[in-house]
């Protein structure tokens, strides 16, 4: 592998790490999702610095920025934009959203209704916005970082599965180490920190990065081991519904792009095993009873380690 592509996605880890303490694998896996062309769903609870990772991720690069703050009164037209009537010209103009960016930070996006969240489903797969009739493309690239409280808070709603499918992996971030946290307290408040951060990858040389993950080789083995958990997810027992075509291509790509965050440019049936539940347990719809939806998230997690124990690796 070119050992400047390696240490170019290093450089960009330890940029984000200037911020982020403690959090050297999330930060990992959400540069891996960046790298395969995909979006974000970062998710756990209050104050534990989602939107302080997404925002360091932003920073890094020299790159369009929106932050949308998803509330309960958003409307569709808040986050594409809004056709207005040019009183000189007797024509209606568009004016553009805050989805026309390179990066967009959907903070909290579950405290907005089913009906707003929808208005992100055509940008995150189709790379445009559709208003009256016209479609508008999106820069390129264009990744929705997310961040979500869990389901049970106050305030929350369920994300649809249609928009679930299109995140290509789910990230928690969990508690710091407590070396770490004494680091967080004595800093106080990350935001001077997140402001002077100085980008290290400009949109050229991230299309360049992402362009380079299609030449990661997946030997038919391992492409073969990677087909048969997807497929098992659609068979087992506990599940409703399993991972799509779409889930497989996605994760396809998380794998050749973690294999090139490795420093190799070939994928492995470890790096298979590593993306498996970050990119497919969030896509599974499990057989639950009764309410308790964070114990469905944790039991979507474990099917999918059951799912790798029962399938045979490759040599």
């Amino acid at each position: 592998m070119d050992k400047a592509v390696s240490e170019q996605i290093q450089k960009f880890i330890r940029n984000i790490e200037q911020v982020v303490f403690g959090k050297h694998d999330v930060v990992k896996m959400c540069v891996t999702g960046l790298l395969a062309r995909g979006h974000i769903l970062i998710e756990d609870v209050p104050g534990i610095g989602k939107t302080t990772i997404a925002q360091s991720i932003a920073r890094s690069m020299d790159c369009s920025f929106s932050r949308i703050q998803f509330t309960s009164d958003m409307l569709p037209s808040d986050i594409i934009g809004v056709s207005i009537l040019n009183q000189h010209t007797n024509e209606f103009e568009f004016r553009k959203g805050p989805v026309f960016a390179h990066v967009l930070l959907a903070d909290e996006v579950n405290r907005t209704p089913p009906k707003t969240q929808s208005a992100l489903l055509e940008a995150m797969s189709e790379y445009q916005v559709t208003v009256d009739g016209v479609a508008h493309p999106l820069p390129a690239p264009f990744i929705v970082l997310a961040t979500q409280n869990p389901i049970e808070y106050e305030g929350t709603y369920v994300l649809p599965e249609s928009q679930l499918d299109r995140f290509t992996m789910r990230v928690e971030v969990g508690y710091p180490p407590a070396e770490d946290e004494m680091r967080i307290i004595r800093r106080r408040d990350p935001l001077k920190a997140i402001h002077d951060l100085q980008p290290v990858l400009n949109t050229a040389e991230l299309v360049a990065l992402q362009d380079r993950v299609g030449e990661v080789l997946v030997d038919e083995s391992v492409a073969e081991y990677l087909l048969a958990i997807v497929r098992a997810t659609r068979e087992h027992e506990q599940v409703q519904l399993g991972a799509s075509p779409r889930g497989a291509l996605a994760f396809y790509e998380a794998c050749q792009a973690f294999a090139l965050v490795e420093g190799r440019d070939y994928v492995t049936p470890g790096d298979v095993k590593q993306m498996a539940a970050p990119v497919l347990s969030h896509r599974l719809l499990i057989k639950t009873r009764g309410a308790d939806l964070s114990m469905a998230a944790r039991e979507r997690v474990r099917v999918v380690h059951d799912i790798i124990k029962s399938i045979e690796v490759p040599l």
